[in-house]
């Protein structure tokens, strides 16, 4: 049949979508799983304003996003200009594309961990503390492994997120093919020269990734619900101590 949807000759969008996407979740991990353990125990006058600047780019347009990243990272801009001074910049390489996934990806590792945290009980973690834990063994043993299912949920939103990047990676990467053209710029594009079978061939592509990780993951929270007693955690550090 004509109108199959047929294999493109260039697979170049699917190794740069996975390289960037995989790169932008790990940042995003870390560092989304900090500031929300911050602010977990945050109380200041500036929370509120803290949290919208959190989340913005989860709010702002996605053009928006991007026009404010190049102008942060501008050849004009400071940071640009310091860049520039070591021979470095990341205005149309696939290290902007990082830059953006990770930016527009932070808003749902954040909120997702730091639901995850809030659910946990707070009593547990005030015996920990009252067992002589520190700060680092209350979160790597304690709200951790309690909160793991919320995080490692929101690590794959975030996932899916940043392989769904579009506008404030065509803003700050642009659309150079082999470089800096993920899947959803092969699209767009495709579909832009009417190309409709390889826009559907990425469409499926892209779709099947997305679904596949959230399924995974629905799969595995199913069989963490027959695991141990949260309680359970807790006696194991005092035997430890």
């Amino acid at each position: 049949m004509n109108d199959a949807v047929s294999l493109p000759l260039d697979l170049s969008p699917l190794w740069i979508s996975l390289k960037v996407s995989l790169l932008a979740t790990i940042f995003t991990f870390f560092v989304g799983m900090a500031v929300a353990y911050w602010m977990l125990g945050y109380r200041g006058k500036g929370r509120s304003l803290l949290e919208g600047l959190f989340v913005s780019p989860l709010i702002l347009p996605p053009t928006v996003v991007g026009f404010l990243l190049l102008l942060f990272f501008g050849k004009n801009a400071p940071v640009g200009q310091l860049l520039m001074s070591v021979d470095l910049s990341v205005v149309f390489t696939w290290y902007g594309a990082v830059i953006t996934a990770t930016v527009v990806s932070f808003p749902l590792m954040y909120r997702t961990a730091l639901g995850a945290f809030e659910q946990v009980d707070g009593n547990l973690l005030a015996v920990a503390r009252t067992l002589g834990a520190s700060e680092w063994t209350v979160f790597r043993r304690i709200l951790l492994p309690l909160a793991l299912p919320g995080v490692v949920a929101g690590a794959v939103l975030a996932f899916a997120r940043a392989l769904g990047e579009f506008g404030a990676t065509l803003m700050l990467a642009g659309n150079i093919p082999g470089q800096t053209q993920t899947i959803p710029m092969a699209i767009y594009f495709a579909v832009e020269a009417g190309a409709m079978n390889e826009a559907w061939f990425w469409a499926i592509v892209i779709m099947l990734i997305s679904l596949s990780g959230i399924f995974a993951v629905n799969f595995w929270q199913e069989q963490q619900k027959n695991a141990a007693h949260p309680v359970q955690s807790i006696q194991e550090f005092s035997l430890c101590h």
